[in-house]
């Protein structure tokens, strides 16, 4: 009885003793950034194809799902999100000629399949299975171009997730492959005129490289059907700017082509635009904007001649502009829409009108515009939330756009251009009540005082006890927004009494360029002040408490999570980071991470190198902090964040931490930057909810839901 009793006793204590990891040796490199002697331990892990680097892999992958397969619950998130997320899933039809393309999704496919029909009331017919790519379903379809007659497309693939495609060119009349195979196409569309098509390339990379290896030389092809790659025709290279991006295309009539120039690799955001008239004499690019500086430069539509386009040059919120090809001097540019208190996020045409999107406290606004810059009316939205599509043609009647907020699952709506009428097309049959959730905006304050949104989600009527499990979310950078739209496996949560909660931190494009700017380079501690001060806000005002806070991000996103647990581990319960860069000293050595150097600056500078160590999450981890129960995940074909960022972070942190929290990394197999099959993202899911309520001592309750379908309207 008395040895029964002690056993009893050691229970807890067994529960929390920390995890045996498995051993990673150190090496001895040391770098020396301007006088400062950096040692990096783990170097080796970044030969992601050596037999040391993957029996590390296998070991830790061993522990951390042998840590997943103890809880109880974890099959259950598993088979709840596959119940949610079981529904048809349609794209916007998208039209060429007599046709109508679209993808759909059964439900539980892992690839979303192509179809088309014959006008919109026409029989859907099978163009392309991308499940039928592999035999695990991780080969996606990545790049679909059609030719202007519609007699060929380009069929892009990805393998596993890479951002490596390999273009192939189908006969859509017979619906079968041509031989054409065009092989190390990256930061590629393609582009076609007459019987070919531009697309952009890199000199294949080194044999067992080809994951990690930094990409140079951005070169420009053109590629006529039915001949093999090594006849393609070499439109552009520039060997002297070996990290500049280069993209030729053409405009809707073919007639003017496009030359794209981006220097990213030297820390500029802007672009330079060539072009040349192909029905001219002289087939040789010439500038409409000579110079790559820090401005954007976007082509919209060719007007008699003249070329529509949307810049930040002298408009931090971005205008429209009109340059004659013929006098391009700024002095003759003429504005025809000017920049307004919100930013311009998006702009598109079809029939003849420019489709202009603003973003007023992270929502769509949308108006109508003529070409010489007339308001003609407002697109009426629904609801408050996120709006995209209105893309088409000069010659179209109607256009498609999709509407989606956190809990407005996305619906497509077609909207007539003449009369400006919107009516339902498409939309979902989710089996949830979107009554039974509840969405709040909030402002709240910053370290500085800015006033930074947030939307708050969580069902009617819950009782804010300060021990809801919570999720915050975060990304906070390269301009991009973090918009309110709907995911299905976001309801699972919410459904067990979790709070979701979306910050909308400086670094992102919700308020125009100022607002990029304040998080960017060496205002980047902002972002992480938003993404704290999000978090206590969340604590003060009762939504939840540090038992039960999580936070989540991915790629950049990654970043941000790596970054406050080091500066504020005890503020957080569980942290999920994702594919982040999680080595600031090193990002631009890798693939094509020369390209943030705009966004985060670069270590061979002085200053640059001062401000990235200061946040560095690999080099700010320290042995006297508790920190929260990590879940880092990545996966072996990352090629965008490649995954020794992830590697040596997860190795540094089991080195320092000796509390008792988990600390522990999943890598996916045969997936990329995002997971390569809707199979492999619900089972990322599910651990990741499973380990989160575990970490916070909870329990789900899958019984208690209605099992019955509900309609979303």
């Amino acid at each position: 009885m008395k040895k029964i009793f002690c056993l009893l006793l050691l229970l807890p204590l067994l529960a929390t003793a920390q995890l045996q990891y498995p051993s990673t040796n150190k090496g001895e490199v040391v770098d020396d950034y301007h006088g400062t002697k950096i040692a990096d331990p783990y170097r080796w892990l970044e030969d992601d194809w050596s037999n040391d680097t993957k029996e590390w892999v296998t070991n830790q992958n061993k522990i951390t799902f042998n840590y997943l397969d103890q809880i109880s619950y974890r099959k259950e998130w598993q088979e709840r999100l596959e119940e949610i997320n079981n529904y048809p899933k349609y794209s916007s039809p998208s039209r060429n000629n007599e046709y109508f393309y679209f993808s759909k999704n059964d439900g539980l496919q892992n690839q979303s399949v192509l179809y088309r029909q014959k006008g919109l009331n026409g029989k859907p017919e099978l163009v392309l299975d991308p499940n039928k790519f592999s035999a695990e379903g991780t080969t996606s379809l990545a790049t679909f171009a059609i030719s202007k007659n519609g007699k060929y497309a380009v069929v892009g693939k990805s393998a596993g997730g890479s951002d490596w495609r390999t273009f192939y060119v189908m006969d859509l009349t017979t619906k079968k492959y041509l031989k054409d195979s065009l092989a190390w196409v990256k930061v590629s569309g393609a582009s076609w005129q007459g019987d070919g098509f531009y697309y952009s390339r890199y000199p294949a990379p080194e044999k067992g490289k080809e994951l990690s290896t930094k990409n140079e030389n951005h070169q420009v092809y053109y590629h006529k059907v039915g001949t093999s790659q090594d006849k393609d025709v070499l439109i552009y290279e520039d060997k002297e700017n070996p990290q500049r991006f280069h993209g030729v295309f053409t405009d809707e009539s073919e007639r003017y082509v496009f030359l794209n120039i981006s220097d990213r690799g030297k820390g500029k955001e802007g672009n330079s635009l060539w072009y040349f008239d192909s029905k001219g004499a002289d087939k040789k690019f010439k500038p409409v904007i000579k110079e790559v500086e820090n401005f954007q430069y976007n082509f919209l539509e060719e007007v008699n001649g003249k070329f529509l386009m949307q810049t930040n040059d002298g408009a931090k919120n971005r205008k429209i502009i009109l340059i004659d090809p013929q006098n391009p001097d700024k002095a003759n540019w003429k504005t025809i829409v000017d920049e307004k208190e919100e930013n311009m996020s998006s702009v598109t045409s079809s029939g003849g009108k420019l489709f202009i999107t603003y973003m007023k406290d992270v929502t769509s606004r949308v108006y109508v515009y003529d070409f010489n810059g007339k308001l003609e009316r407002e697109v009426k939205l629904p609801a408050l939330g996120t709006a995209g599509g209105f893309g088409g043609e000069k010659d179209d009647k109607f256009v498609f756009y999709t509407f989606t907020s956190i809990t407005f699952p996305p619906t497509i709506y077609k909207y007539d251009i003449a009369t400006g009428e919107s009516t339902v097309f498409r939309k979902p049959d989710v089996k949830f009540n979107p009554e039974e959730f509840e969405t709040e905006q909030v402002f709240y304050p910053s370290k500085d005082g800015t006033k930074i949104p947030m939307f708050i989600v969580y069902k009617k009527g819950m009782q804010l006890t300060g021990k809801n499990p919570t999720i915050l979310y975060g990304y906070g950078g390269f301009n991009i927004s973090t918009t309110p739209n709907f995911s299905p496996t976001r309801i699972a949560w919410l459904e067990q009494g979790g709070i979701y909660c979306l910050a909308n931190l400086r670094g992102g494009s919700e308020y125009g360029e100022k607002w990029h700017e304040a998080g960017m380079r060496l205002k980047k501690q902002n972002v992480f002040d938003d993404f704290i001060a999000a978090g206590e806000f969340l604590i003060d005002k009762g939504y939840t408490s540090s038992d039960y806070l999580a936070i989540q991000g991915g790629s950049n996103g990654g970043l941000l999570v790596g970054a406050v647990i080091n500066q504020r581990p005890e503020l957080f319960k569980v942290a999920i980071p994702q594919v982040g860069v999680m080595d600031m000293l090193r990002f631009h050595k890798f693939t094509i991470g020369w390209n943030w150097i705009p966004e985060y600056g670069t270590s061979d500078k002085p200053d640059d190198f001062k401000n990235l160590l200061a946040y560095s999450p690999i080099h700010n981890i320290k042995n006297n902090r508790n920190y929260p129960a990590t879940l880092v995940t990545t996966a072996d074909h990352d090629d965008r964040v490649v995954p020794a960022h992830s590697f040596k972070y997860a190795a540094t942190l089991q080195e320092h931490y000796k509390g008792q929290n988990p600390v522990l990394i999943r890598v996916d197999v045969n997936s990329g930057h995002g997971a390569s099959n809707l199979k492999k993202a619900l089972e990322t899911t599910a651990d990741i909810y499973s380990f989160t309520f575990y970490n916070m001592g909870l329990t789900p309750d899958f019984k208690s839901l209605k099992q019955t379908e509900k309609k979303a309207f």
